[in-house]
């Protein structure tokens, strides 16, 4: 391993305690690790990190600037690659940087098309009603806010460990804003509630958050075992959900009218998702495979699901083209054609609505975090955070930190630098990173999400004045994990 001593050991302190706010990662990942340079002092790793810095500025402003966040990481990865390749060419060593960026994009390529395949099934059940059902039957009931305020909570809460969690909030706060009407009041309240719930139940399964995606993946917690969380997160929401209930009223609301139709296959495309689910958890536990073979899988079985559907489509509008036709005169034909085709069902229409700017940030983030990883800033950050200050302290300020960067970049950090942890431990950063960004409206993409949602009425200011009951949430279920996960602390 080859150190550069230089301005090292004086930028040591400073550079870990960025760390603790800003994402890092390297190429020492699972073991697989060889070396590494470490030359933060190296004026290409100093401006490196200036780059990233600019870069996730402007991520934490999308909102303020406008700007997708996507953008600005893409073109950091690129700049930060550059110049770790200048530095390694200088060192004789530009084989091992083309290593470790084919194995963050061996990375990114896994953590895609997993979350493309999840991505185009909600999609599809979206497209097909499933959602909207379960809107209108909530909107409908004659529910008293203070009921509302509960069952779009707990709904939130156990939709998301299979639907995620930023589908999740999305729909149920399209329920509170259609109950709520002209009460601000409410909607915010509830709005801070179903963040936390749906972030608290995406906690304790693989598939409610991409944090918990990734632990799964990397082998360190297997699929079963994320259920030990199951009670921590519970306690997050619950405690926090009690608070909250009393600034909410026990009025009737104006009575809502809506209807929902389910189309034909919604029940179906459920089955195959679930289906799907399942081969994914196979491949990994049972053939010992990535996750990504059963989802890409059950993405195959779902277009064929498609094809059917569409050919469905096509034999029901011949009818209606004939009858176009005749009424309206030959000339018309073309235009009955082109007018019935537009409602042919489309699988492609439902991947197209995936959510690209959250994948291509997804790949500007791992190059880029690569990126630093590879200047040795991710051993100073290690050293400072699980060794000087300890596994459980380290863990608890992951999910603070999550709040303020995005739990996506701060868990990539935490299991590449990969320390020696007992197993407790990694339930508990876990938990930490998942419902840590439950503490500020931008910690999370449901946060963000519900924003866009509710503009206007649930912002960041709103959701700031219940940061203390958050946090109550939050060291409870911490709490909670090492009272009953103590065993795994051995």
């Amino acid at each position: 391993m080859i150190q550069e001593n230089g301005l090292h050991r004086a930028s040591r302190v400073l550079v870990a305690l960025i760390l603790l706010l800003l994402p890092t990662l390297s190429w020492a990942a699972g073991g697989e690790a060889s070396e590494t340079l470490i030359i933060p002092g190296h004026w290409t790793a100093l401006v490196a990190l200036v780059i990233f810095v600019i870069a996730y500025t402007a991520v934490i402003s999308e909102e303020a600037i406008s700007l997708r966040k996507s953008k600005p990481v893409i073109v950091a990865a690129g700049l930060i690659w550059a110049l770790v390749a200048i530095a390694y060419i200088g060192y004789d060593r530009i084989e091992l940087a083309q290593t470790m960026l084919e194995h963050n994009l061996l990375e990114f390529a896994e953590l895609f098309l997993f979350l493309l395949a999840a991505m185009t099934f909600i999609n599809t059940m979206q497209e097909r009603g499933i959602f909207n059902l379960l809107r209108v039957w909530l909107v409908t009931r004659g529910f008293s806010l203070r009921k509302i305020f509960w069952i779009t909570g707990a709904v939130a809460f156990v939709l998301s460990p299979v639907a995620d969690n930023l589908t999740t909030a999305l729909l149920m706060a399209t329920v509170v804003i259609a109950v709520g009407g002209s009460n601000h009041r409410f909607i915010a309240v509830a709005c801070v509630n179903i963040v936390v719930a749906a972030n608290a139940g995406g906690a304790f399964s693989p598939f409610g958050d991409i944090t918990t995606l990734m632990v799964w993946q990397a082998g360190l917690v297997e699929f079963q075992e994320f259920f030990a969380l199951f009670l921590p997160s519970v306690v997050n929401w619950l405690v926090t959900g009690a608070i909250l209930s009393f600034a909410v009223s026990s009025d009737q609301p104006e009575p809502v009218q809506d209807e929902a139709r389910l189309q034909h296959g919604a029940w179906f495309v459920v089955g195959l998702f679930i289906l799907t689910i399942m081969m994914a958890v196979m491949a990994h536990n049972l053939l010992h495979l990535p996750p990504v073979l059963g989802m890409m899988t059950g993405l195959g079985f779902l277009k064929l699901f498609g094809y059917y559907l569409q050919r469905r489509d096509q034999k029901a509008a011949v009818p209606q083209k004939t009858v176009k036709a005749s009424a309206l005169g030959v000339e018309a034909t073309r235009e009955a054609d082109q007018e019935s085709n537009t409602e042919f069902y489309n699988i492609y229409h439902n991947l197209q609505r995936a959510e690209w700017d959250t994948l291509m940030f997804f790949y500007g983030v791992i190059l880029c975090v690569g990126g630093l990883g590879a200047f040795g800033y991710l051993a100073i950050g290690s050293e400072f955070m699980y060794t000087d200050l300890g596994p459980t302290t380290a863990n608890i300020i992951v999910g603070i930190a999550s709040a303020i960067v995005d739990n996506i970049p701060v868990m990539f950090a935490v299991l590449q630098m990969n320390p020696e942890m007992v197993h407790g431990q990694w339930l508990l950063v876990t938990l930490t990173a998942g419902v840590g960004g439950s503490l500020l409206s931008i910690g999370s993409a449901a946060g963000v999400a519900v924003m866009g949602q509710a503009h206007g009425i649930y912002t960041f200011f709103s959701h700031l004045k219940w940061v203390w009951a958050i946090a109550l949430g939050y060291a409870a279920s911490i709490w909670v994990h090492f009272l009953v996960n103590g065993a795994t602390f051995h």
